[in-house]
């Protein structure tokens, strides 16, 4: 059977157990089904003629074609004290995400249970979307349909243990313990004698009263294998200045070092800054723009360069869809991107018209 067929025996599946559920009191169970799909095209101006068609981020790896990004599926179950989820994702956006899992346009994005032992503590065992960075893996949650550098090269998710505890008010701490990251799994072949790396991770948010001014303070780090660890600091702060207006910002560093002859080397460090300003003029039509700046000067990740990319994004909403034509540039300080000819360029630019929807 191939994976299509699986994929839509699946969703016939789920669709009539939620049909099930729905039937019962609501007193009797606390089932919710929810999805989503995202299909964009994309142009780069510049009209490269090789992968990745000057695209150097997460998930747009096209040019001048209709794409089938993402569709996903997710199932929830809850009671007073325990819940589930499990949120699935098909596509090649759901492949790339998983990129350690290759090889299948099917992806297990999210699965977890937790136990809330009292009302200010709850415990999750599984694998979940990271906490980590502005944006986030479901393109109808995000205002930008492409995807900023932070997010591209920091984690996507983790596996693991974490408790969220309530600090009162709008104060929340959490703390776990994973393997390493965007591995849903993480065996003896990863460490020595069977002793497999593991990372920690934390957050703690904060707010105001009225909930308009929020900031997060994020942090991982630990050995993704034996010879190579990582730390990552980040910031997230959100204001809202009215129903109309708000603001978005998001700032990470990221350090690596590895080691060498049993010795651990100097750790090199890139990090990146993003300011979002969105306007919603209208119920129906709202603009973000992007401005971003990468910072990869030692060549952390390879790139040897800075990078500073603006995005334009339109969104259209008509119900649970979104249509979103966005314009993005993206420069460098040294050639990173070519042009038709083959000749390399500083910069380019790409447009996207991108159509979302959720339910």
């Amino acid at each position: 059977m191939t994976n299509m067929k699986k994929f839509i025996l699946f969703i016939a599946s789920i669709l009539a157990i939620g049909t099930a559920f729905s039937q019962k009191d609501s007193t009797e169970s606390a089932f919710k089904l929810s999805g989503s799909a995202d299909v964009y095209y994309r142009y780069n101006l510049s009209d490269p003629k090789g992968y990745p068609y000057n695209n150097l981020t997460s998930f747009t790896n096209s040019h001048n074609s209709f794409e089938l990004n993402m569709a996903s599926i997710k199932v929830e179950h809850n009671s007073k004290k325990v819940n589930m989820v499990a949120d699935l994702g098909f596509g090649e956006r759901a492949e790339e995400f998983s990129y350690n899992d290759s090889g299948s346009k099917v992806a297990i994005k999210q699965l977890y249970v937790s136990y809330s032992p009292s009302s200010t503590v709850k415990l999750t065992l599984g694998s979940w979307a990271t906490h980590i960075g502005y944006e986030v893996i479901d393109a109808y949650l995000n205002r930008n349909y492409s995807m900023s550098y932070m997010f591209s090269y920091g984690p996507f998710f983790h596996t693991g243990l974490k408790a969220d505890i309530s600090l009162g008010g709008n104060n929340t701490l959490m703390l776990g313990v994973t393997d390493p990251t965007d591995m849903k799994s993480a065996d003896a072949k990863y460490g020595n004698d069977g002793i497999m790396p593991k990372m920690f991770i934390g957050q703690f948010a904060t707010g105001t009263k009225d909930s308009k001014l929020k900031l997060y303070l994020n942090f991982l780090g630990g050995k993704y294998n034996d010879s190579a660890k990582m730390m990552q600091e980040d910031v997230v702060l959100t204001y809202s200045v009215n129903s109309k207006f708000s603001l978005g910002y998001n700032g990470t560093l990221q350090s690596r070092a590895a080691k060498s002859s049993d010795k651990w080397q100097s750790s090199e460090s890139w990090w990146g800054s993003a300011l979002y300003i969105n306007a919603d003029p209208l119920s129906w039509f709202g603009l973000t723009l992007r401005g971003e700046y990468l910072n990869d000067k030692k060549s952390v990740l390879g790139f040897n360069s800075n990078i500073f990319a603006g995005t334009l994004s339109a969104n259209f909403r008509i119900d649970n869809l979104t249509i979103i034509p966005e314009f993005r540039l993206d420069n460098g300080s040294t050639e990173l991107f070519t042009k038709s000819s083959g000749i390399p360029s500083k910069s380019t630019g790409s447009f996207i018209l991108a159509a979302t929807y959720h339910f």
